[in-house]
């Protein structure tokens, strides 16, 4: 076996859970903002965020509506996100974050599958939350302010003083919905062990200093923004200022105006930061670093935007599967095309797909990952589980990737075929699936498109049942009404056959060299 070892050594897994080991960074500070909410200036104070996270546990614990259950969480990014993602966790239950973009059909099947108990969602979210509650028979709805629905204030009650008691390695904390590769999102159970680890191991390794000021657009409902970015910060002592969504301009504002000293993007961002002219109005000299992920970034981007910017420009490799870090590149060690060096207490695996062997320096395979951040395994789904994580706790992550003779991680391809659109990932086989039930549509496959602000966008290739019409938009429309905007099909391309192998498996590779040539 040929394993690649991090180069910052061994880590030993936390002992704390993942609120425990937020509150180490907020408890020694209570006057210091923690948190400002970038619409309205509201600020929260450390003091104030510890104090509401208790208050919330313990009206949870008093009405038996946490500990042990699923709670879900819908909401756009603000304060109140935190209070209510670690007032569940304190109190002994499960977080499952749900997309606010989410059509009532895809919210239902999280909370059926999730076993959702109690459902708190923002005012924004509130309509499809109690339609898809209805339909999945959760009990409540509570509303983060003010709303037709029970208001969080009125869960706050006595203080929970102590965590919980959790298992930290078979208690789930957060159940983040991760796409497959095959039918619909999947459940994946990430531990405390696993949060509260890859948070020590995110701080060991990005070089962030304790007061640092970032502003925050990368969703809470992603594990990016949750446990790269939100848990990170606060555990360290840093200030984060939250967007509900991402808009150029608010984003430029909001650095200029709190003087934060790094942007967390995702790679449509950091062109936007390379080319778009409203950046050139704003004073972003506070900028000292840029990093990237949920998709490899371009050298040439990289590059642009590090000059623009007069900034180091770094990546970081993970999955939701990984809570979410398994490589990251620091300020000192940036390397250009890289996307990050393995993490401490981590270890890499450069597989060969076809034959199972081990491959050494510089050489192409599939990446294998084993941590104490690997996640637990998908909920209700042991064939999916088992086949992810494989032989000694070792984790396939389904990229084709190299690691050269310093430790630097290249992802080159994808053995997967999730769509990666504007870091969200999306499955063909669930754009596919929603295309079938169309009554013209014979035949159906979904691949990435690449593009340069998107990453890649959803195509769809259709074979047409002998006699039938449909036109394009008719079809892209059909299969829109159940998905979220990101999951949107942006391009038909009509076929007479699908190509496959002999045995049955889409041959995706040709229809993305068709599109190619084309």
């Amino acid at each position: 076996m040929n394993v690649f070892e991090s180069p910052l050594g061994p880590m030993s897994p936390s002992s704390l859970s993942i609120t425990q080991r937020v509150f180490e960074g907020l408890s020694n500070r209570a006057d210091d903002v923690a948190l400002v909410d970038g619409v309205t200036g509201e600020e929260w104070t450390a003091g104030r965020l510890i104090d509401s996270v208790k208050r919330l546990a313990g009206g949870l614990t008093a009405k038996g509506l946490a500990p042990g259950r699923t709670v879900g969480l819908m909401a756009p990014n603000m304060p109140e996100y935190f209070v209510a993602f670690h007032g569940v966790v304190w109190a002994g239950g499960t977080v499952t974050p749900i997309n606010p973009a989410y059509t009532p059909a895809e919210v239902e099947h999280q909370l059926r599958d999730a076993g959702v108990d109690l459902l708190i969602a923002a005012p924004v979210c509130l309509e499809t939350a109690k339609t898809a509650a209805a339909a999945a028979g959760v009990a409540e709805v509570v509303v983060i302010g003010e709303g037709e629905a029970t208001p969080l204030e009125a869960l706050m009650g006595d203080p929970l003083a102590e965590q919980a008691a959790v298992d930290l390695d078979r208690h789930p904390a957060a159940l983040p919905y991760s796409s497959g590769t095959t039918g619909l999102p999947k459940g994946v159970m990430l531990s405390h062990r696993n949060l509260a680890t890859n948070v020590d191991q995110m701080l060991a390794s990005a070089e962030l200093t304790a007061g640092e000021t970032a502003v925050v657009f990368l969703p809470f409902f992603h594990i990016y923004g949750l446990n790269a970015v939100l848990n990170p910060y606060l555990a360290l002592g840093g200030r984060l200022v939250t967007m509900p969504r991402f808009d150029l301009e608010m984003f430029l504002k909001l650095n200029q105006d709190h003087k934060a000293q790094r942007m967390w993007v995702a790679p449509p961002v950091a062109l936007a930061l390379a080319k778009h002219p409203l950046v050139d109005a704003y004073d972003l000299s506070n900028v000292q670093c840029i990093f990237s992920a949920a998709a490899p970034l371009g050298e040439g981007v990289a590059a642009e935007c590090a000059a623009r910017l007069n900034c180091v420009v770094t990546q970081g490799y993970g999955m939701t599967e990984l809570a979410p870090a398994s490589h990251i590149m620091s300020m000192e060690t940036a390397r250009s095309g890289a996307v990050g060096r393995t993490i401490p207490g981590t270890q890499s695996r450069i597989v060969d797909p076809e034959t199972g062997a081990d491959q050494g320096v510089d050489a192409e395979g599939e990446l294998w990952v084993k941590g104490p951040q690997v996640m637990m395994g998908y909920l209700n789904n042991p064939e999916a589980t088992a086949e992810t994580i494989v032989e000694d706790g070792w984790l396939r992550t389904g990229d084709l990737a190299s690691i050269d003779a310093d430790g630097y991680l290249y992802i080159r391809d994808r053995l997967k075929e999730l769509i990666k659109y504007k870091g969200f990932q999306v499955a063909p086989a669930e754009l596919e699936a929603l295309l079938l039930t169309h009554p013209a549509v014979a035949d159906v496959a979904v691949i990435g498109e690449p593009d340069e602000e998107a990453g890649e966008l959803p195509s769809a290739f259709v074979v047409l049942k002998p006699g039938a019409e449909a036109g394009a938009d008719e079809l892209i429309g059909h299969a829109a009404k159940d998905l979220a905007t990101y999951k949107q099909i942006r391009r038909v391309t009509f076929l007479d056959a699908i190509p496959k192998s002999a045995s049955g498996k889409i041959l995706r590779r040709e229809l993305r060299d068709g599109l190619a040539s084309a």
